[in-house]
C-alpha cells in the first residue's frame, strides 16, 4: 500500500531587510471613537462660517484627527507664502475640471482666526473653481495650524521652477518669523536648502534676477544659521544683497562682452563660472562672505577683450532666459 505524504504547509516569506513594518490605522478604525474636543470646536466653527462637516474621522498613517468639510469658496484664500499663480496652469485646471464636470481633488486648509481658511497647496485649483463659478470647496480641514507650514513639503500641485521654490521658501521663512523664533537650521525640512532662502530674498527684491546662474555656487557656500529665525532673515537679506551686487558686476562684464560682438544666452553663466574660485575644486566647502568677496573682485577685474570665441562655444549652463522666467 502506497504511504500518504503529508502536504508540506508553504513557508511564510521573509520581510526583507529594510521593509516597513505594518503601521497607521485599520480601515474600520478611521472614524472611530471621540475626537478631542479641539477638533469638536472646530467643527462647529465650521458649521457657524456656513460650511458642512462630511466627516471626521483619522489620517490612516498617524491617526490625527482631522475634518472633511464643505466649505464656502469665498472664505478659502491662499497662504502669503506660497507661489505666484501661474495663469496659464489655471486655464489647464478649469478646461480639466469642465470637461470631467467634477471636482476631485479636495484641498488641505487650516481655519484661521478671521473665520477664513488657508489653503497652503491649493491656490491654482481654488482660482480654477472660482473662475468656473464654484460656490463651495470641498477641503480636508487641518486642526492644527502649524501644519500648513509642513504642507508644502507635500506640494506637487506643480512643478517648480528655481524662481518659484526659492520664493516660496522665503515667503514661508518671514510667515514663520511671525510666529517661531526657534534656530533656522530646525527648519531644515520646511526649507530643502539654504540657498534657496538667499536666492528667494534675491527675487523678493528683483523680480528678473538670474537667480539659475548663482544657484550652483550658492549650495555650496551657503548653511543653515544657528541664528533665531528673525534674526536669520534678518542675515539672509544681507546676503542676497551681497549677491545682488554680484550680479551688477555679472552683468557690466556681460555688456563688455556684448560690445565685443558676443551674443549666448549662456553668457552670464560664463562669466559666473570664470569667477567662481571653487570651479576646480570638486566638494570643496567655502565661506560664504570670503568667496562673494573674490568673486565680485573677479568680476570687477573681468577683461572682456581677452575672451575668444572659443572659449564661450565651450561654455554651458542655465541660458538667462530659463534663469529669470
Amino acid at each position: 500500500m502506497a504511504e500518504t505524504k503529508t502536504a508540506k504547509k508553504p513557508r511564510r516569506k521573509k520581510r526583507p531587510e529594510g521593509a516597513p513594518r505594518s503601521r497607521g490605522v485599520a480601515p474600520d478604525a478611521l472614524a472611530t471613537g471621540s475626537p478631542p474636543a479641539a477638533v469638536t470646536r472646530l467643527a462647529e466653527a465650521i458649521e457657524s462660517d456656513g460650511g458642512s462637516v462630511l466627516a471626521t474621522y483619522r489620517d490612516p498613517l498617524g491617526g490625527n484627527w482631522q475634518i472633511f468639510a464643505g466649505l464656502p469658496i469665498d472664505l478659502v484664500e491662499p497662504t502669503p507664502y506660497q507661489r505666484d499663480l501661474s495663469d496659464a496652469h489655471v486655464a489647464k485646471l478649469c478646461s480639466a475640471i469642465d470637461r470631467l464636470g467634477r471636482y476631485l481633488d479636495p484641498m488641505v486648509v487650516v481655519r484661521a482666526d478671521n473665520g477664513h481658511y488657508w489653503t497652503p497647496n491649493g491656490n491654482h485649483r481654488l482660482a480654477a473653481m472660482r473662475t468656473l463659478g464654484a460656490r463651495s470647496a470641498v477641503a480636508i480641514v487641518v486642526p492644527e495650524p502649524e501644519v500648513a507650514h509642513r504642507i508644502l513639503l507635500l506640494n506637487t500641485e506643480k512643478a517648480h521652477n528655481l524662481r518659484e521654490r526659492a520664493l516660496e521658501v522665503a515667503r514661508l521663512a518671514q510667515n514663520l518669523a511671525e510666529l517661531d523664533d526657534r534656530p533656522e537650521r530646525q527648519f531644515e525640512a520646511e526649507f530643502e536648502e539654504a540657498a534657496l532662502l538667499t536666492l528667494g530674498f534675491c527675487y523678493l527684491e528683483n523680480g528678473r534676477f538670474a537667480g539659475g546662474a548663482y544657484h550652483p555656487v550658492l549650495r555650496r557656500i551657503d548653511k543653515f544659521l544657528g541664528s533665531a529665525l528673525p534674526k536669520a532673515i534678518e542675515i539672509r537679506r544681507q546676503r542676497a544683497a551681497r549677491v545682488l551686487e554680484l550680479e551688477e558686476a555679472v552683468s557690466a562684464a556681460i555688456k563688455g562682452l556684448k560690445e565685443r560682438g558676443f551674443e549666448s544666452p549662456y553668457l552670464r553663466a560664463f562669466v559666473v563660472a570664470r569667477i567662481n574660485p571653487l570651479r576646480f575644486q570638486r566638494g570643496a566647502k567655502a565661506d560664504f562672505d570670503e568667496t562673494i568677496d573674490k568673486m565680485l573682485a573677479a568680476a570687477k577685474r573681468f577683461d572682456a577683450g581677452r575672451i575668444k570665441a572659443e572659449q564661450l562655444a565651450r561654455a554651458s549652463g542655465p541660458p538667462e532666459e530659463s534663469a529669470s522666467a
